[in-house]
């Protein structure tokens, strides 16, 4: 997940994003979270085991404020396969951002007397898979064998897992920023098998194709980008013409290679005739090419 946690960080980023997921999946949409109220927070913190200090990262945090007041932390944690453990590794991301509530409480009191202002913490976790959907734990119960006469002492912890491509179409239709392009994405893959891009102009060009690149695999996304995009008005269907004249280019280039390789072949084993034949017919070539290279082609 490394390199897709870089690529998906650099997106979501932005607070104009951040809010906007924010404000779609937990308010429904209502702007109660607005770009400019949100500070970055540092997604590190870290915890004791066999003596040593461990480092542990969200993907984003920020805190949210209303003029000097801070009223929440949201984090996000991104995810394209399914974590049996990930209530787990939240109630200890959760758990280290009270933590540090505690020692700033302590810093300002030995400071100034007074006392830091506490706040919740909310974290959320996007599900970007779309060929199946997250039947694993959800709750910290999930995770552990607790004794039924343990239960009632024992505080369970749910976490807010949204599974993006199960979105429906009015939930997506609520995203105003780049978001809104990958949620139709995934949506899209899970409902028809392919993506028809929309003619939404894109925020965040280079940003937005380096997320897509990695969530797909295909580099082509990423390799479709140039600056001047950042310069006008770019879209998701400009985006993907750059990318399939890529593919076809890819294609080409590499038929002509294989086409070449036959030849090199043919004629260094003094199959002279095959070769002429080869060139004038595309049957027979393509036999050929079967015979010498088999799967490899």
């Amino acid at each position: 997940m490394a390199e897709k946690d870089i690529a998906e960080k650099t997106l979501e980023a932005y607070n104009d994003v951040f809010a906007d997921i924010i404000n779609v999946l937990l308010f429904s949409g209502r702007l109660l979270v607005k770009e400019e109220e949100l500070d970055d927070e540092s997604p590190n913190s870290s915890y004791k085991a066999d003596g040593k200090l461990h480092a542990q990262e969200r993907d984003v945090a920020k805190y949210w404020r209303k003029g000097i007041v801070r009223i929440a932390l949201y984090g996000l944690e991104n995810q394209t396969d399914i974590d049996n453990d990930m209530p787990l590794r939240l109630f200890s991301y959760d758990g280290a951002a009270y933590r540090a509530q505690l020692l700033t409480d302590k810093e300002m009191r030995e400071k100034t007397g007074k006392t830091a202002a506490r706040y919740p913490v909310v974290t959320l976790v996007l599900y970007f898979g779309y060929d199946r959907q997250w039947k694993k734990p959800r709750t910290l119960y999930e995770c552990l064998d607790v004794p039924e006469e343990l239960k009632p002492f024992v505080n369970d912890y749910r976490m807010n897992l949204y599974e993006i491509a199960y979105l429906t179409d009015e939930q997506v239709q609520m995203f105003t920023s780049d978001f809104k392009i990958v949620a139709d994405y995934f949506v899209q893959m899970r409902k028809n098998g392919n993506y028809e891009a929309p003619q939404t102009a894109i925020n965040h060009v280079h940003e937005l194709l380096q997320l897509m690149s990695v969530m797909t695999k295909d580099n082509r996304y990423e390799g479709a980008y140039s600056p001047d995009m950042e310069r006008r008005q770019t879209t998701m269907c400009e985006v993907l013409d750059r990318v399939e004249n890529r593919g076809l280019q890819k294609g080409i280039i590499q038929g002509e290679n294989t086409i070449l390789s036959l030849m090199n072949y043919l004629l260094s084993n003094n199959r002279t005739e095959d070769a002429k034949k080869a060139t004038e017919d595309k049957a027979y070539r393509n036999k050929l090419l079967i015979e010498i290279f088999g799967n490899k082609i």
